[in-house]
């Protein structure tokens, strides 16, 4: 008998694991002529923005208030020979951070939105540190970035993969779910949204419809399966002034710091990041 959750899963429209999930297409740093310049309608990564999403999730406690908070910096890292924009994300259980972590993307030519890797510090409930064991680098110990959001989203084409890293059990695959849908959120309703259906090689994790709205970016977040049920919903969108974006190229600066005590062999070999000149 299929339990709910495998049944969810088979309702997605993708019962493939991600391990056979193909890359949509294979990295070049030569298809990267500016890659700092993240201007995909669908994410658009401009330093200075934050998005501030609130919900609930199931950590283990039942569904507790959850909160998401992305901001991206001014800084920029070197991965795989070619530029990265910084982004610091925040997550928070009952107001307290339970993970922080620094992501690393970039758009190559033709618009797709690259993840080419993680720095991801865990904390416990009382707010002590646990360790960074999901940190991963593309191009170092098998691991491959993947696209995170395409550049010409199309309903029907195959599902792709977000990104592997065996020596961390990190594999998230995705597919196109939908294309010109309404979806609201606490910031209000937006036509022409984008639905990506995401999903980890941790079966317990399920999925998420991941929504994006044209020039807002991740507009929500809803579950299908899984033991989390992380649901979130867009309740602010700013842009940052200089004393905060001094606030945030200062914090980014100590995780980056903190990722070469932390992160492992792969992220002592990257380098630092830089405030582009």
């Amino acid at each position: 008998m299929l339990t709910a959750a495998a049944i969810a899963l088979a309702a997605c429209g993708s019962d493939r694991p991600s391990s056979e999930v193909p890359p949509q297409t294979d990295f070049d740093a030569a298809n990267f002529t500016n890659p700092t310049t993240i201007d995909n309608p669908y994410y658009p990564l401009v330093p200075g923005s934050r998005w501030v999403l609130e919900g609930t999730a199931d950590r283990g406690t039942g569904l507790q208030p959850h909160q998401v908070i992305i901001t991206v910096s001014d800084l920029t890292k070197v991965i795989q020979g070619i530029a990265t924009v910084v982004v610091w994300e925040q997550d928070l259980d009952h107001g307290r951070v339970q993970e922080t972590e620094l992501a690393f993307f970039a758009q190559d030519d033709t618009g797709n939105v690259w993840n080419l890797g993680e720095y991801p510090e865990e904390y416990s409930d009382k707010g002590k540190f646990k360790g960074a064991p999901s940190t991963w680098i593309s191009g170092l110990h098998g691991a491959q970035g993947g696209i995170h959001v395409p550049g010409t989203p199309t309903t029907g084409s195959p599902s792709y993969r977000e990104g592997t890293a065996p020596a961390v059990d990190f594999l998230d695959g995705a597919r196109v779910e939908a294309l010109n849908r309404q979806a609201c959120a606490g910031i209000g309703c937006f036509p022409n949204v984008l639905v990506i259906d995401e999903w980890s090689s941790k079966a317990s994790d399920g999925h998420q419809l991941k929504n994006y709205a044209p020039n807002v970016g991740l507009l929500r977040v809803d579950p299908r399966g899984g033991d989390e049920e992380e649901s979130l919903l867009l309740v602010k969108l700013e842009h940052l002034g200089s004393a905060a974006m001094a606030d945030v190229r200062s914090a980014a600066r100590r995780l980056d710091e903190r990722g070469y005590a932390h992160g492992g062999e792969d992220y002592r070999q990257t380098e630092r990041v830089v405030v582009p000149v």
